[in-house]
């Protein structure tokens, strides 16, 4: 009887779902199901303990790892768990070793590493858009963030690695790369000679001229140099959607949360980006009840959405991370946090809604994804198509109404 096929079940960023796809060939031929987990909350965490019991619920039989920050951070806590098999760290889970072993826990120090994306190869059969690692980790210690000690220190892909595999990947069929990172605007600094991720962004557009789509995954504002800054707003091929890393909009509270940013520097950048590319869309994280925040500094945050003209908006409830610095400042009542994180979503999805319904009567270019209905704009606003279309194509399409949500279209 042959086994069954396995799973990998993916939490958080766009670079776990890189890794995953790695991972999915790493354990072909096994009864196993890989829970790639997440940390960036204590949401997340628990999330993580749900995807594992909701696994050996579904597959009693099937051994059951865990990955990713989550495991990183605490492995011990996962392993204590009953459902668990093993546990597999982030510096070890591109490894085939790493799979191969019997061991209960394979967890390294993830500060030593001093490279990445050892998984060039990995595919991303049966998806339109593809994810390519360029950075992982962080050097940057953000008074509420425990991803640095589940990704380590920041390190870079080669460029001609990156190359080639965009290349690789353009040739399998694929319209748009997305590239990601922990740290995206950090890229470059540990590579001989200091590349920049504007260099490396022009590179890739240079060498691999059937790229029709390059996104930017997260970005950290105050590092958008000029040359980056050029390209985003003047090559067509990548495309008009930002996410920047603000997380308030308040000046005292960016500095207890150790960012490099000032809100009038947040919205600086927002108009000048949007002044020499009006259609570029702005996402951005958001906090809700970071520790000493008042009324007067949720204020200022809340008015950010609108003054910064955020669409995609990731709203999140403070929540203390053990070691962080954040966890020992005074805390907001939980009920507080709750209402200021309402507050943040009802703000956003008016701004978002009022966005959408501009874009009616618009021609906006979609790449189709699953199942072939269905996609994406160049700004990222999901598009509904009134029919279906191949999967992974990018068509032309007439935008006809809109709800709160996403566009409504017809292929023009």
């Amino acid at each position: 009887m042959q086994a069954p096929a396995p799973e990998v079940i993916t939490l958080g960023c766009r670079l776990n779902i890189a890794e995953s796809e790695t991972i999915r060939t790493l354990v072909a031929g096994r009864d196993t199901v890989v829970i790639n987990s997440c940390a960036v909350t204590n949401a997340a965490v628990k999330a993580t303990r749900t995807a594992i019991r909701r696994a050996r619920r579904a597959r009693p039989e099937a051994e059951i790892v865990v990955t990713g920050c989550a495991a990183q951070i605490d492995p011990a806590s996962f392993a204590a768990m009953p459902e668990v098999s093993r546990v597999v760290g982030n510096g070890e889970k591109l490894l085939p070793a790493a799979w191969a072993s019997a061991a209960p826990i394979v967890v390294g120090d993830i500060m030593q590493l001093r490279e990445t994306a050892p998984h060039l190869a990995a595919g991303f059969t049966g998806h339109a858009r593809a994810f390519v690692e360029v950075q992982n980790g962080c050097d940057h210690r953000c008074t509420f963030c425990a991803i640095p000690f589940g990704r380590g220190p920041s390190r870079s892909v080669p460029a001609g690695a990156v190359v080639e595999r965009i290349a690789r990947l353009v040739d399998a069929g694929h319209a748009e790369v997305v590239l990601t990172g922990v740290d995206l605007t950090s890229y470059g600094h540990d590579l001989p000679g200091a590349p920049t991720l504007g260099l490396l962004v022009d590179r890739i557009l240079r060498h691999v001229p059937a790229l029709a789509r390059l996104r930017l995954s997260s970005l950290d504002s105050i590092e958008i140099d000029d040359r980056l800054f050029e390209i985003v707003t003047g090559d067509a091929r990548i495309m008009p959607h930002l996410h920047l890393s603000f997380q308030a909009g308040n000046d005292m509270i960016l500095k207890r949360m150790k960012r490099r940013h000032s809100r009038a520097q947040a919205i600086g950048t927002v108009r000048r980006l949007k002044a020499a590319r009006p259609d570029i869309a702005i996402g951005a994280d958001l906090i809700a009840g970071f520790p000493t925040e008042d009324a007067a500094m949720a204020a200022d945050t809340l008015a950010l959405i609108d003054d910064a003209d955020i669409v995609h908006a990731h709203i999140f409830p403070y929540s203390p991370r053990a070691g962080t610095p954040a966890a020992r400042m005074p805390q907001v009542d939980a009920a507080v946090i709750r209402a200021r994180a309402e507050r943040l979503r009802i703000a956003a999805a008016r701004r978002k809604a009022a966005w959408l319904e501009s874009c009616v009567g618009s021609v906006q270019q979609v790449l189709v994804e699953r199942p072939g209905d269905r996609g994406h704009a160049g700004s990222f606003a999901d598009v509904a198509l009134s029919s279906g279309a191949e999967l992974g194509i990018i068509v032309p399409v007439r935008i006809t109404g809109a709800t709160d949500t996403q566009l409504l279209g017809t292929i023009a």
